[in-house]
């Protein structure tokens, strides 16, 4: 092990995101300037940063309505309540997932109903109609975990069969298309993060997006908008909400007018952004395709997707290879993240950690998860970078196949 961490080191960070536009900082500077950061602090003749866009992003997906929110979490459980979700209500979503999903349920009261993951990343159907039809649950949350989008066709052909109405969670798929719909497009609703480490970045962000007037209606409602839902460019008319606004309750999850302007220009972003991550994705591709005991997940001709991050299965291998592996990684300066530890580290958890759902034992999730390894891709990475990353992985990962696994255990502890 101390031979190869002599060798080629990682130098780069996973965490470093590209810089704000400079459209969206002057844009962010004007809005400091004259204070109106409040959604609905607008002068005579001024439309909100914040409406505008909603507008733009409404037209960027082919939406009708559009609602930015606090957060991609706020987002999906306003999605919930606006689909009138009750408390105790079971709701399906995936078993691979990120904590704030099971979260948004959780939220409002409701229970977790997770579905097993194929080895393919993507959402089982076969297990999604049992639990569908255990459960009795009328809405799935659908989660494209890590950017991997399952046949959105069968999907919904499937939960339109069951009378399940689909929430789309596309923080990782912002950008992303199945046959040429954008993702958040097949569902009742879509959901979408602008999170510091998501395609878009004001720190912490969302959207809502539904081609429902009666949704729309009742998420702007729930956001907070008071009796001030005329100042929504991509909103329903106002009649929509006449019959509404004296029965839905405020809870307040807005963005606000500094987040708005920042990620304005950032829109116009999105499809070169496609493309570049697209790049370093397919370098990880060529640098890990003769890895020692790696799998790699194949991608659909179908799926035009987003490669902000990457993923890979090393299947069969024992948990204390694995930790091994990811450590001597470590120690290279290549950060991975690991979905079969015990415990939860940093950003990474699944759903047997999430006590508050009471989750029901998955075997084939579990399986799957013990190997699933996961990296960030930030665009401040070149493709030299992913070729260098890849070259250490392949090494660490045939010296991991060779190793007596106690010994590289304690190899690994005493460095």
């Amino acid at each position: 092990m101390s031979e190869r961490l002599g060798g080629e080191r990682f130098a780069g960070s996973f965490t470093q995101q590209e810089p704000i536009p400079e459209a969206g900082i002057d844009a962010a500077l004007a809005v400091l300037r004259h204070g109106r950061l409040h959604r609905y602090n607008t002068v005579a003749g001024e439309v909100a940063e914040t409406a505008l866009l909603e507008e733009e992003f409404a037209a960027y997906v082919g939406a009708k309505y559009c609602l930015a929110l606090a957060s991609g979490g706020a987002a999906m459980a306003c999605a919930l309540r606006a689909l009138q979700v009750r408390p105790g209500e079971p709701v399906l979503s995936n078993a691979f997932t990120l904590a704030p999903v099971p979260g948004a349920i959780a939220s409002i009261g409701a229970r977790p109903v997770f579905v097993d993951v194929t080895e393919d990343l993507t959402i089982d159907l076969a297990h999604l109609e049992a639990q569908a039809k255990a459960s009795g649950a009328r809405v799935l949350l659908l989660s494209h975990m890590r950017g991997h989008v399952c046949d959105m066709e069968a999907l919904m052909a499937l939960c339109d069969r069951l009378g399940v109405r689909v929430i789309e969670d596309c923080a990782h798929t912002m950008g992303a298309k199945w046959k040429g719909v954008p993702s958040g497009r097949h569902g009742a609703v879509g959901c979408y993060s602008t999170q510091t480490y998501k395609h878009m970045n004001s720190g912490e962000g969302g959207f809502l997006v539904t081609d429902d007037a009666e949704l729309a209606a009742r998420a702007i409602l729930l956001s907070g908008s008071y009796m001030l839902y005329a100042r929504h460019r991509a909103a329903p008319a106002p009649e929509a909400f006449e019959a509404l606004k004296l029965d839905v309750p405020n809870v307040s999850s807005r963005m606000d007018n500094l987040r708005a302007a920042i990620l304005r220009p950032q829109i116009g972003l999105l499809d070169d952004r496609r493309a570049r991550w697209r790049a370093l994705y397919q370098g990880m591709e060529r640098g890990l395709a003769r890895a020692s005991g790696v799998r790699l997940i194949p991608r659909p001709q179908h799926e035009d997707y987003v490669g902000s991050s990457f993923q890979f299965l090393l299947p069969g291998w024992e948990p204390a290879r694995v930790a091994a592996f990811v450590a001597a990684a470590a120690a290279r300066g290549v950060e991975l993240k690991w979905f079969g530890a015990a415990d939860p580290a940093g950003f990474t958890s699944r759903y047997s950690h999430w006590h508050y759902a009471a989750p029901e034992a998955l075997p084939q999730t579990d399986r799957i998860l013990a190997g699933l390894i996961d990296m960030r891709l930030p665009l401040t990475f070149s493709v030299a970078d992913v070729d260098q990353i890849a070259r250490i992985l392949t090494e660490e990962a045939a010296a991991a196949a060779r190793a007596d696994v106690p010994g590289q255990v304690a190899a690994v502890t005493a460095d």
